[in-house]
């Protein structure tokens, strides 16, 4: 009996550990897991009342009370952390440490998200063993961080027959995204193109963008180096639908024009076709003109009218030299305040561009806004005519020189629902929006996907069709970070860590060994 009351306290907190663990490893047991829950604890009871003399004894220890206030500590210490788990599990926060923040969605995918009006459900079709899976489920759990609207869920075609017929999935990898009664889908798992998606499926309704052709421009089909079927395709993709327009033969525009391209004319437009832009813009209309040297006469005496001034020149840069081009390819690295360009650091490179500036005295009304301006080592060369391409002062302009304008101004057109025969119909006011690029070449399938060209593309397309929450940089892609080492620092590393400092090491562990024997 005296040797049951003495162990009744280790019989008591192993009863109690073997429930915990119980618990824990066989929770459809709880039956028994529970009862020897209770047995411990009646053994904890039991050994109380049976030691109940000695143990008050031990309270009034010096021992006691220090280890009370031990326990107390630790009890406090665990509280807390239990407090600050608690309310980091319920304010969620990610840190992204990397240089490049490859962790991190870029600015166009979160103003995206933080846009989102209606409910995005993602359903990722991905059989067991799909690598795709891990990648597409680390992107989307960054997707629901930064909106509460996302829901993503993965379910395996080869388990769930019924919803693969259902949603009609054809291919492992699949995802669709779900918006209402609208839906996209992609079978790939980069932040590009699930964004595109998420676009696509939450736009009431396409944007409609034309391309004006008839005047020598490239056309947007074409796929080779000179055409803009790359600009085509990424315009698709951010949810526009892009179409030719002639103008020759029509007095008006078609109505669901959200944006004319204008992509470097080679002869002028004629003048009703003038005249049906000036109707356009006068609607609220939105237009990008991209002109290039020596071409379209006519076209710098137009878009006067508007506050842009188009000299006949050329901008040379001596800086585009220094990256591998030639005196013909101004470089902008810098940028005026903007919609279009905030937040956008890329360089962009306009081939065989000329200048585009700000007229004065301005139009009345119109804000204009020189977007982008090139390095004070270029220049505007305004004698065309000469052999050698030199800086002459008195005649050619020194540099910054700008490269792209844009503006939007207020015009009255329309008319009132109701007219009254002797009262002035009252015009409704819309805002009308034009830019202007000194080059066309930028945006050529050959020069697209140079550094920051297809972005400032894209970032003035979204701002002509007010698009703004898609004016943006494209995500971010990682940057090897190596170091090159000569052969002499090569040797000189490889003696140090493998021979220097484990030699030293093991001397100085000698030093101590012989000098404790002889002590």
């Amino acid at each position: 009996m005296t040797s049951l009351k003495k162990n009744l306290n280790a019989i008591a907190q192993a009863l109690i550990a073997a429930a915990v663990v119980g618990g824990i490893v066989w929770p459809q047991k709880k039956i028994l897991v529970v009862a020897i829950g209770a047995l411990g604890l009646l053994a904890l009871a039991a050994h109380i009342a049976f030691n109940l003399k000695s143990l008050k004894q031990s309270f009034r220890r010096k021992s006691f009370i220090y280890s009370g206030n031990l326990l107390l500590v630790v009890v406090l210490v665990l509280a807390i952390l239990g407090l600050v788990n608690y309310f980091l599990s319920k304010n969620h926060y990610r840190m992204d440490f990397t240089t490049a923040k490859l962790h991190s969605l870029s600015d166009q995918s979160v103003t995206v998200l933080k846009n989102l009006k209606t409910d995005i459900a993602f359903k990722g079709f991905f059989r067991e063993g799909n690598y795709g899976r891990a990648a597409m489920e680390n992107l989307l759990k960054i997707y629901a961080y930064h909106s509460g609207k996302v829901r993503y869920e993965f379910i395996d075609p080869d388990k769930n027959p019924g919803l693969v017929k259902r949603y009609g999935v054809t291919q492992d990898g699949t995802t669709v995204i779900e918006a209402g009664d609208k839906e996209s889908r992609i079978t790939t798992t980069t932040e590009e193109d699930v964004t595109n998606a998420l676009i696509k499926a939450t736009r009431a309704a396409k944007k409609v963008i034309y391309f004006l052709e008839g005047h020598g421009e490239e056309s947007v089909e074409e796929a080779g180096d000179n055409g803009y079927a790359t600009a085509k395709a990424e315009l698709e993709k951010l949810g526009y639908e892009v179409k030719k327009q002639a103008l020759a033969l029509a007095d008006r525009f078609p109505k669901d024009c959200a944006l004319l391209v204008v992509p470097g004319p080679q002869k002028d437009l004629l003048p009703n076709e003038f005249e049906t832009v000036r109707a356009y813009l006068k609607d609220g209309g939105r237009v990008l003109f991209m002109v290039d040297p020596e071409t379209a006469t006519t076209l710098p005496a137009f878009l006067a009218e508007y506050g842009f001034k188009l000299e006949n020149d050329i901008v040379v840069d001596t800086v585009s030299r220094l990256l591998g081009g030639d005196y013909f390819m101004p470089v902008v690295s810098e940028y005026e305040t903007h919609a279009i360009t905030e937040k956008f650091t890329y360089a962009t490179f306009f081939p065989f561009a000329r200048s585009v500036e700000i007229a004065e005295p301005k139009p009345e009304g119109a804000a204009l806004t020189a977007l982008a301006k090139t390095s004070p080592n270029s220049w505007s060369e305004r004698q065309l005519d000469q052999k050698e391409v030199k800086f002459t002062p008195d005649k050619d302009k020194q540099g910054p020189i700008s490269l792209a304008v844009v503006s939007s101004f207020k015009t009255k057109s329309g008319q009132p629902a109701v007219e009254e025969p002797k009262t002035k119909p009252e015009a409704a006011e819309k805002e009308a929006r034009i830019a202007v690029v000194g080059d066309s070449d930028f945006a050529k399938n050959r020069y697209y996907s140079v550094s920051g060209n297809g972005n400032f593309f894209l970032n003035i397309a979204n701002w002509l069709t007010e698009e703004a929450d898609l004016i943006a940089i494209q995500p971010k892609t990682q940057t090897p970070r190596t170091i090159q080492l000569t052969p002499s620092q090569g040797r000189l590393l490889f003696l140090v860590s493998v021979i220097i400092l484990p030699l030293a090491v093991l001397l100085l562990g000698v030093f101590v060994w012989v000098r404790r024997r002889s002590l």
